[in-house]
């Protein structure tokens, strides 16, 4: 049992903890001491969050020789390739070296492998280098401000990628298709060009026709793409044309199939669905409510491929949850496959094996190869060997849940779960309401230590998938559009209140985090609304007219859909900006930031920072050198947990299981 004295402060009409004395009498229940949410001991720490996991990127089937990217938190957040071997992986990537593109600032796509000889565009000089078998990296672009992307070896070894012109600064960037032809002179021909954007040039197996993907401002892709293909000459393209795609539809993954046919994803039908262009017509493979899509933030992103002259292994989402099924593309048979994961991050395929980028709801993220003859599954490569005691394991759980207008929306919960404690019978644990990044993307069910850091420790967690999030149809997708700042705070808020109606979390202790777009989302659910009390927010945007003025290329147009053009509805920024409302602010606020951000500067939190300080409000703002838009280093990802949880013991008023590193935090009485 404990023996507990609460010390309260009403804060501008709320009631919150600001501090609680505890003295722990111990005391076992079925095995389990008792003590107050938040205080619990776990074994996640916040080292073995940072290093103890590795994380993984897509895979690459050269033949029979698979490879694939891996990152490094120890080594400054570097990404590598390593490649399958007799002896186990091998890491193929030489020292010093960084696997990672920068075009439209997410990258992806940063290498290709083709007859054993690996094409990788390295971070810091973005060059594309070559790495022949047994040699050193050879740079085959020269020195100059062109960066590329989503690369394909193509005829008489020319290689054919997206490439990012940066040579005139102060402009926005020009992007094209290029074939280069790797002789270290060489920046790139272009072979199409007079769109803002540019994706997923693909090769016919014959070298003869070249399909991609093109968008223009306003679009995200999204919103909109047009999906072209043209004869390749040896002069450049010819008798190109539009097969599909327009302002209104967002087509995803354009391949050629082994039938010389070319394949695509569209959502024209509401669901990203599957589709064949062929003899000049468009045909549906198989129509269901179903995503086999998803938003394209990074290039290289697939759901299926060919494992044979008719069999397409393809990924699809439903209600939260990824599946797997083989579609005939002679016959149209589509067959369901079970599948013992819960979340397909990226597929690839070859001649009768599968490997795909998996998660589960309680298993580390994996590499696994399906082998279609033998049926058989195998774990390739896991992103953690520190095995987890499934006692300190929150199973999460999709919700779904009443919101505005009548409508409902979608969630990922996650209970507080420590085998070795329990609460008091009377008490209700704190719950962290998650508002995650994008705003067009998703919460997918996956084991995440960095989830199961709170939760292990007594925080319940509500990870949304509020309106504007894919994975539910484009018309879910669109509930954002005019509206960001509103729909996704109304849908956390309603996510929050739907737990507290259960009894799952203490309506005193409710506390929203975000990272960039979930940051923006958190701040706006603290400066409009007063139903929180605390948030936390990383390199989340306060200012939107700020970001429409300053953020790169990419995502430059990206509010005139969410908000409004800009500035012709500048009335709208302003009053959608939380920094012009921090007068309504009511309760605590922790930023942290990454210094080197090219898509939210910097400067966006430090003035949330110093507003919310002038107001008297308890704020702290944690900055880190080096850090770009997401934490990579081990050391800062450590910190950031750390102190986010120090932060809240302070607001909430419980003990730390274990001391850390205390930070200051302004106008903490």
């Amino acid at each position: 049992m404990l023996a507990i004295h609460n010390v309260f402060l009403v804060w501008h009409s709320r009631v919150i903890y600001v501090g609680r004395t505890v003295k722990p009498i111990y005391h076992y229940d079925m095995n389990r001491q008792i003590a107050p949410y938040g205080s619990w001991k776990s074994p996640i720490t916040s080292d073995f969050v940072a290093a103890g996991t590795v994380p993984l990127g897509g895979a690459y089937l050269d033949g029979d020789t698979l490879y694939w990217t891996e990152g490094r938190p120890q080594e400054n957040g570097r990404y590598v390739i390593v490649k399958q071997s007799d002896s186990g992986p091998q890491v193929v990537t030489p020292p010093g070296f960084n696997v990672r593109t920068r075009v439209h600032e997410y990258g992806g796509g940063s290498a290709t492998i083709h007859d054993g000889v690996i094409y990788f565009v390295n971070f810091m000089d973005q060059r594309l280098y070559r790495q022949r078998p047994g040699e050193e990296a050879q740079a085959v672009t020269p020195e100059s401000a062109y960066r590329y992307a989503d690369g394909q070896v193509g005829p008489n070894g020319r290689f054919f990628c997206v490439r990012e012109d940066h040579t005139n600064p102060g402009q926005e960037a020009v992007n094209t298709i290029v074939v280069l032809a790797l002789d270290g002179t060489d920046t790139g021909q272009v072979l199409a060009s007079g769109y803002d954007f540019f994706a997923s040039p693909r090769l016919r197996a014959d070298g003869k026709k070249l399909a991609w993907l093109a968008w223009n401002h306003p679009n995200m892709p999204w919103d909109g793409t047009e999906l072209w293909v043209a004869d390749l000459t040896d002069a450049g393209l010819a008798n190109a044309q539009m097969v599909a795609g327009g302002k209104e539809e967002s087509i995803f993954q354009p391949e050629w199939g082994p039938d010389g046919a070319l394949y695509f994803v569209s959502d024209r039908s509401n669901w990203w669905n599957l589709y064949r262009w062929q003899n000049g017509s468009v045909t549906a493979l198989h129509p269901m409510d179903a995503e086999f899509g998803r938003p394209q933030w990074v290039f290289g992103a697939a759901t299926y491929g060919f494992s044979d002259a008719r069999t397409m292994v393809c990924t699809y989402t439903q209600n939260g949850r990824w599946r797997l099924a083989t579609l005939d593309i002679v016959s149209g048979a589509f067959a369901p496959v079970d599948f013992p994961y819960d979340t397909i991050n990226h597929i690839t395929v070859g001649q009768g094996k599968v490997v795909f980028n998996v998660d589960a709801a309680t298993q580390p993220q994996a590499l696994v190869q399906w082998d279609l003859h033998a049926q058989t599954w195998e774990i390739l490569r896991e992103s953690s060997s520190t095995a987890v005691d499934a006692g300190y394991l929150s199973v999460p759980q999709a919700v779904e849940f009443p919101t505005e207008n009548g409508l409902t929306a979608h969630a990922i919960y996650y209970p507080p779960q420590n085998k070795d404690f329990a609460a008091p019978a009377d008490e209700q644990p704190p719950l962290l309401v998650i508002s995650h990044g994008g705003p067009t993307s998703a919460s997918p069910i996956r084991l995440s230590y960095g989830v199961q850091y709170w939760t292990s420790r007594g925080f319940g967690v509500l990870d949304v998938n509020y309106g504007g999030s894919t994975g539910y149809g484009r018309s879910y997708r669109l509930r954002l559009n005019d509206n960001w700042g509103i729909v996704d705070v109304q849908d956390c808020i309603n996510g929050a209140k739907f737990l507290v109606a259960q009894g799952k979390a203490d309506a005193r202790r409710l506390s929203i985090r975000g990272g960039s777009a979930g940051g923006y989302t958190t701040l706006c659910a603290l400066a409009f609304h007063d139903y929180f009390s605390a948030g936390a927010s990383y390199f989340g945007v306060s200012d939107a007219e700020a970001l429409a003025k300053e953020t790169h290329k990419f995502e430059s147009r990206y509010l005139d859909n969410l908000i409004g053009p800009y500035p012709e509805k500048q009335d709208i920024y302003r009053a959608r900006s939380p920094i012009h409302f921090v007068h309504q602010f009511n309760c605590p606020l922790i930023l942290f930031q990454g210094l080197e951000d090219q898509v939210v500067p910097p400067n966006q939190s430090e003035a949330m920072y110093e507003a919310v300080k002038a107001k008297g409000i308890p704020v702290a703002y944690v900055p880190y050198a080096g850090e770009q838009h997401g934490f990579r280093r081990a050391e800062n990802i450590k910190h950031s947990m750390e102190t986010e949880l120090y932060f809240y013991s302070k607001i909430f008023g419980f003990e730390l299981a274990e001391a850390v590193e205390p930070i200051a935090i302004d106008n903490l009485s």
